[in-house]
């Protein structure tokens, strides 16, 4: 049985028929292929990333203080290279407290919604194990939508 290898360029030029027509082999090929491609593109992305937080980390956020801002955007330069550094605030919430500040927004008479988002949830498990009747009472609010598929390709020992 002849393989005939089929490259990254060949797939990006070739429709999604022509790519579903394909033997078994060759589906299972590309797939691990791009699989190690992307594991590859990841691990370099990472790795040069570092290098520009160790080339020009120090630089950027000196510019980003020097603007007064300890978050946001700042632009340096080293030559010819423009490099434009971004500096995100990442906010997280002690739930545990906020649940306790909204118990007492509520005991004040006031709406939770005008302060806090509120979002409730259920885990699929906990409804799962829930007897038939609990589950009932719940039934309407739940909504179930597929989530995006995926699909692990390998071929069977010979």
């Amino acid at each position: 049985m002849t393989s005939l290898t089929i490259f990254p360029a060949d797939i990006a030029e070739m429709s999604v028929s022509q790519l579903a027509s394909l033997p078994p082999a060759q589906k299972q090929e590309i797939s691990r292929n791009l699989d190690e491609a992307l594991d590859w593109l990841k691990k370099a992305r990472t790795k040069f990333d570092a290098a520009l937080e160790q080339c020009y980390g120090e630089q950027a956020r000196t510019a980003l203080r020097e603007s007064g801002r300890d978050f946001g955007a700042a632009h340096i330069s080293d030559g010819p290279l423009h490099l434009k550094f971004e500096l995100p605030k990442k906010i997280s919430w002690d739930q545990k407290r906020l649940a306790e500040i909204a118990e007492r927004i509520v005991a004040s008479g006031e709406k939770v919604g005008g302060y806090i988002d509120i979002k409730l949830s259920i885990s699929e498990s906990r409804y799962t194990n829930w007897p038939p009747a609990l589950q009932q009472q719940f039934a309407a609010a739940r909504t179930v939508d597929s989530g995006k598929p995926s699909f692990t390709l390998s071929l069977d020992s010979e």
